[in-house]
């Protein structure tokens, strides 16, 4: 299955953030959308999800446009986890991760056991099963970025939206590795980042955007060179490599 925007304007109603934009999700690989602030990465991203609609162009999931989706049908198919989740209420964390089981079952029905199991299972997974029992307004940033991530997981579903999931520094690895593991496993993942080193360590493909134009798009290593992150940018960068390694890495200058 493909979710794709084919010839987008996206934006508000005041305001056109991009245009002319065409994007493409393959279950079974990882695209990193790169840019900087302003360039448009979020409004995309949010586009893509139904959660705004087209100024122009369409999104389409498989061979169907998204906007026939019912919002059920859509979170059975496409999670989203955002940058930030404000703590509002002290539910737990075991809590917080059966929502994502509400897209198979009724919002106003308990759990089931299996509902129960899954989400355990993803706690587990993300190595935070012994917070289940803690309430989310009590855990850490990072903590609750893995717990949004383990209730997006939870919807069992084929794409997976991320936005900057690599901004709380002492889970970078871990999600790094649970991105690339989720495209092992056949899901489509999309996200978001500053950093070019990890859409290289995350991705399959890297999709550049600055100023809600894109200036690249296709394979990792083909697209993420000196020139063309410059130019993304706008600033002086650095391509250093590891003697030992050979790996490579971008820094700015």
């Amino acid at each position: 299955m493909i979710l794709s925007g084919h010839d987008l304007t996206i934006g508000y109603r005041d305001r056109v953030v991009g245009s002319h934009l065409d994007v493409a999700l393959k279950t079974g690989e990882v695209l990193a959308l790169l840019g900087p602030n302003g360039g448009g990465k979020t409004t995309l991203l949010k586009t893509l999800l139904g959660l705004l609609l087209p100024i122009s162009g369409e999104v389409t999931l498989g061979d169907r446009p998204l906007a026939a989706y019912t919002a059920r049908e859509r979170a059975q198919r496409i999670a989203y986890v955002p940058q930030s989740h404000a703590a509002t209420f002290a539910f737990t964390v075991e809590t917080v991760v059966l929502v994502g089981r509400t897209a198979h079952g009724s919002l106003f029905s308990g759990p089931s056991t299996a509902d129960r199991a899954i989400a355990g299972r993803m706690l587990e997974r993300l190595g935070i099963a012994h917070l289940d029992d803690r309430p989310y307004t009590k855990i850490s940033g990072g903590e609750r970025q893995l717990t949004v991530l383990a209730r997006a997981l939870a919807q069992e579903p084929q794409f997976i939206v991320l936005d900057e999931p690599t901004a709380s520094l002492g889970n970078q690895g871990r999600v790094i590795r649970e991105i690339r593991a989720l495209g092992a496993a056949g899901h489509g993942v999309l996200f978001t980042t500053h950093d070019p080193n990890y859409a290289l360590r995350a991705a399959d493909r890297a999709f550049l955007l600055r100023s809600g134009a894109c200036l690249a798009e296709g394979e990792v290593h083909a697209v993420l060179d000196r020139g063309q992150l410059e130019a993304l940018y706008g600033a002086t960068i650095a391509h250093i490599h590891d003697p030992d390694t050979g790996e490579g890495a971008f820094l700015p200058e």
